[in-house]
């Protein structure tokens, strides 16, 4: 049987007590007291303008006062509730709820109530809430625990937590989507670069018609793409074994004169500025010469494929998210797919 009815049927039982001992009063004092005369009972009604039947009216406020009686002996058992009106309100309050709670809910009546003062601060992990006291939590009180019974608080926070980890959830999968993207279209204008292919590159000092020397740059390329080639963005490397900073490390651009058309083939014998990096005259006979192609322009001298690779913590970041989420993603990917 519950609180509630167990205290119904007390607050019946002495309301009932209370009627019989008051009826057995009003007859008691009728017997005793001898009838008047009509005399007697017609000025009695007179003065009091009352009616013979207003006698039953007496009940009424008895009965209003039972009923309020009522009430607050049911207010008194109700659960309290956290009132955060003020400071001294809610240290009160809050501990009259953690009171009213039984022991093994204790702890997690206070985790709740630090998640719940914790949620209205930006940039703090409510996942991992640090311990408050009660004088820090009714401080930071907000609208979010206000009125709550123990009860109603533990579930409040098991909802903030719901709704951050579903929130964290989707924004992480949102950045795994952007990353797996990215990296998909940096290795496809990878792969679409590799099809202009340097079949040689070499790099030598040469001597100009009037006796001093100058750097030669010779390359042989083939354009295996679909696209027609008006540009080029290479890095050239000059290195010598052992040394560990290159003598040369460049980047410079090549303008194909009428452009390079799919499935042509062309040799370009370039003469890098021999006033700077290119032109040092230390640099040996036999050091190695490394060239790639960082870039290509169309005809109408846009750029392609040229989408980034992710960088190194781009990296880490998409392997931390696909180890984490990889398998939700999938099923994402399948339910979306045709």
């Amino acid at each position: 049987m519950t609180l509630f009815r167990i205290t119904i049927r007390l607050l019946s039982g002495t309301l009932l007590t209370a009627l019989n001992v008051f009826r057995s009063q009003m007859i008691g004092s009728l017997k005793t007291t001898p009838p008047p005369t009509s005399v007697h009972l017609r000025t009695f009604l007179v003065n009091r303008q009352m009616r013979p039947w207003h006698l039953g009216e007496m009940r009424r406020p008895l009965r209003l006062s039972a009923l309020s009686f009522a009430l607050i002996m049911l207010a008194g058992c109700s659960e309290p509730r956290i009132d955060t009106s003020s400071m001294p309100a809610a240290v009160v309050s809050v501990e009259k709820v953690r009171d009213s709670l039984p022991p093994y809910k204790r702890d997690e009546f206070d985790q709740a109530l630090t998640i719940m003062a914790m949620s209205s601060f930006d940039g703090i992990d409510i996942l991992n809430p640090r311990p408050m006291n009660a004088a820090e939590i009714a401080e930071s009180a907000n609208a979010y625990m206000h009125g709550l019974t123990g009860d109603e608080a533990i579930e409040k926070a098991n909802e903030l937590l719901r709704n951050r980890r579903a929130r964290e959830r989707s924004q992480a999968l949102g950045i795994l989507y952007r990353l797996e993207e990215k990296q998909a279209n940096a290795e496809h204008d990878r792969k679409q670069r590799a099809q202009v292919t340097l079949d040689s590159a070499d790099f030598y000092m040469s001597t100009s018609p009037y006796g001093a020397l100058e750097p030669i740059i010779e390359l042989d390329v083939t354009n295996g793409s679909d696209q027609r080639i008006s540009e080029l963005s290479l890095r050239g490397i000059v290195s010598s074994p052992g040394l560990e900073t290159p003598w040369v490390d460049e980047t410079f651009y090549y303008v194909i004169p009428g452009g390079l058309a799919p499935g042509e083939s062309a040799q370009w014998r370039l003469a890098p500025n021999r006033f700077g990096p290119w032109g040092n005259r230390e640099i040996p006979d036999d050091a190695q010469f490394d060239v790639t192609i960082e870039g290509l322009h169309d005809a109408e001298g846009k750029p392609l494929w040229d989408a980034t690779p992710l960088s190194e913590r781009q990296r880490e970041r998409l392997a931390e998210l696909r180890e984490e989420y990889g398998d939700m993603a999938a099923s994402s990917s399948k339910l979306s797919g045709p």
